[in-house]
C-alpha cells in the first residue's frame, strides 16, 4: 500500500539551474524526488528554526526554502517564491547554493 501525503502548497512553475540538474543526475536521482519531499513539507537539512519558518510560510504566503543532500553529497536548495497579488506562488527553483 502506498502512503499518500497531500501536497501542502502549490509549486507554481518549476525551473532548475543547469548546475543543479547536473548534480542531481550525477547522483542517479531525479528532480521529482526532491520536489515531492519539498511540497509535502519534508524540508530536508534545515535547523528547527528554519523548519518552523517554512511551516509559517505555508500559512502566511512567504518564501519556502528546503535544503537536501544528494546521494553524491552535493547540497541542493529548492525555493518556492512568496505568493503574488493573486495568492499564487509563481515559481519554484531547484538550485545549488552557489547559484543563489
Amino acid at each position: 500500500m502506498v502512503d499518500f501525503v497531500r501536497p501542502r502548497f502549490r509549486l507554481g512553475q518549476t525551473v532548475a539551474t543547469p548546475a543543479a540538474l547536473k548534480a542531481i543526475q550525477q547522483a542517479g536521482q531525479s528532480p521529482a524526488e526532491f520536489l515531492d519531499r519539498h511540497v509535502r513539507g519534508d524540508w530536508g537539512d534545515l535547523c528547527a528554526d528554519d523548519r518552523a519558518l517554512n511551516d509559517e510560510a505555508i500559512q502566511d504566503g512567504s518564501r519556502i526554502l528546503s535544503a537536501y543532500i544528494t546521494r553524491a553529497g552535493e547540497k541542493i536548495w529548492i525555493i518556492t517564491e512568496a505568493t503574488d497579488d493573486r495568492g499564487e506562488r509563481p515559481v519554484t527553483t531547484i538550485l545549488l547554493p552557489d547559484d543563489y
